[in-house]
């Protein structure tokens, strides 16, 4: 199935070589990957001559010399049907700002939430948010736990996926203000498909995978945790010992369109399996199947996503 991913050429801390390299991996790893190159004209044509003359039908070029300028072409091309999911490894607030206006929110999400996928020792868990609201409210946490929720029944195929809050300790009454608030509101919250909220957990709880599914955090503590794991796991390995380490790419969820954000410090191989991950996330719809979800379950009209302008 074919996949037309937008790409930010200047997104990243060493672009636009860098994305160019992670652009061609993925664009020869994959001979049903269509690529929209946007950024300036003499990177993307250069991209153009180093590919196969009998593969430039998959390739397109949009001109965009402004950074800022080219993340919002990015959610453009999506947003008008051009591509069919975004990718950029570009300054995480701009691609939230930028998606969340252009791609609009899903109803009841105020602050869309930077998903990640983590290997545990017994398999995988979904951590959000990781970067994406670094000062979110209680209402904004429990939405992500229903983000979190249907991400992994959607993408992982968990039956009733457990939830857990991050905090310092599994003691009721651990945290600051905002996780000691949090409990009643979750456990009252009502998770699609079939979650269930199962209480507090830990930082080692992300490492075994025994207690969750799906950790919910803060994007500054996610952040933090996500950044300290991906260099442990590079030193020392993935704790289920098949996992090269972190996958370094996430989804941002709760707008109206794919959109897969990179680590800025990402290698090309990094940037190449976020465009993987977002082709594979457009190939299995599975963005509008999570939306539905959370949608179905909250409000009647499934499709309406509210604009910031």
């Amino acid at each position: 199935m074919t996949a037309r991913i937008a790409v930010d050429l200047l997104g990243g801390d060493q672009a636009p070589a860098v994305v160019v390299d992670g652009a061609l991996r993925a664009f020869q790893a994959d001979p049903a990957l269509h690529l929209l190159l946007v950024g300036p004209v003499d990177v993307a044509d250069a991209m153009v001559a180093a590919i196969d003359p009998a593969q430039r039908d998959r390739l397109r070029t949009l001109s965009q010399d402004q950074h800022q300028a080219g993340v919002r072409a990015v959610m453009s091309a999506v947003a008008h049907g051009h591509a069919d999911a975004a990718f950029s490894a570009g300054n995480t607030a701009d691609i939230v700002l930028s998606a969340a206006r252009v791609l609009g929110r899903w109803p009841g999400v105020r602050r869309p939430a930077l998903t990640a996928v983590l290997p545990t020792a017994t398999g995988r868990l979904v951590l959000l948010d990781v970067g994406s609201a670094v000062d979110p409210d209680e209402e904004s946490l429990v939405m992500h736990a229903r983000l979190g929720a249907a991400y992994a029944r959607v993408v992982h195929g968990v039956e009733r996926p457990r939830v857990g809050l991050l905090t310092i300790g599994t003691e009721p009454g651990k945290g600051d203000r905002l996780r000691r608030s949090l409990p009643p509101l979750l456990a009252e919250a009502e998770l699609p498909a079939g979650a269930r909220y199962v209480g507090l957990v830990e930082g080692g709880d992300v490492v075994t995978g025994d207690a969750v599914d799906v950790v919910v955090a803060d994007g500054f503590t996610g952040n933090v945790l996500l950044k300290g794991l991906e260099a442990a796991y590079a030193k020392l390995g993935s704790p289920g010992g098949e996992a090269p380490g972190v996958p370094r790419a996430a989804l941002l969820l709760g707008v109206g369109g794919t959109v897969v954000v990179c680590h800025g410090a990402g290698s090309g191989t990094d940037l190449a399996g976020g465009i993987a991950l977002a082709a594979g996330l457009h190939r299995r719809a599975a963005v509008a199947t999570m939306a539905d979800h959370v949608v179905k379950d909250k409000h009647s009209q499934h499709n309406e996503v509210s604009h910031d302008g």
